[in-house]
């Protein structure tokens, strides 16, 4: 059976895989965007959102005399597991976090670009962090109205609203 089996193969073996991801996840951190394939970009997600999310709670910790917390150095051992940059994970946890502090989840945007012309024609796109004062999308609140019922509406209200001019009686 497959269950719980499921990730982007990406055609490689999984020690590719890996380390694949791992660059990725470095060159992310550095440069705050990069262009890649959509197939990629769609497993680097989770990826690098999961390592975000441990240098969040690394930033969360209280500090003893100063220095991290033995719980800090944990999840910053278990990011440079993964991203296996240790630059990149120290500029994440110095520097980076500050800007995904006020943000629940969804770190990352990636955005469909021209296929590529070259050899595969391959989707490509573009993945990039989300600054903290990006409010994404809103909402809708229901149910959108049609045509028909938005011009029905304002020609009903011009009649209730316009006053009665009134006509002087002649005597």
């Amino acid at each position: 059976m497959r269950h719980n089996k499921h990730h982007a193969s990406l055609g490689v073996t999984r020690e590719h895989r890996a380390a694949m991801l791992s660059n990725m996840g470095a060159s992310l951190i550095k440069h705050g965007r990069i262009e890649t394939t959509l197939t990629k970009a769609k497993a680097l997600r989770p990826f690098i959102e999961k390592v975000i999310t441990k240098a969040k709670k690394a930033a969360a910790l209280p500090k003893e005399n100063g220095k991290l917390s033995a719980s800090a150095i944990h999840l910053r051992r278990l990011a440079l597991k993964d991203v296996r940059d240790e630059g990149a994970v120290t500029l994440l946890f110095n520097e980076k976090v500050a800007q995904f502090e006020k943000r629940s989840g969804g770190y990352t945007r990636i955005y469909k670009l021209a296929p590529r012309r070259i050899s595969d024609a391959a989707e490509m796109a573009l993945i990039e962090f989300i600054g903290a004062e990006d409010q994404g999308y809103k909402k809708s609140k229901g149910a959108k109205k049609s045509k028909k019922a938005k011009a029905a509406k304002p020609a009903a209200e011009a009649t209730e609203a316009a006053p009665a001019v009134e006509t002087p009686k002649s005597e």
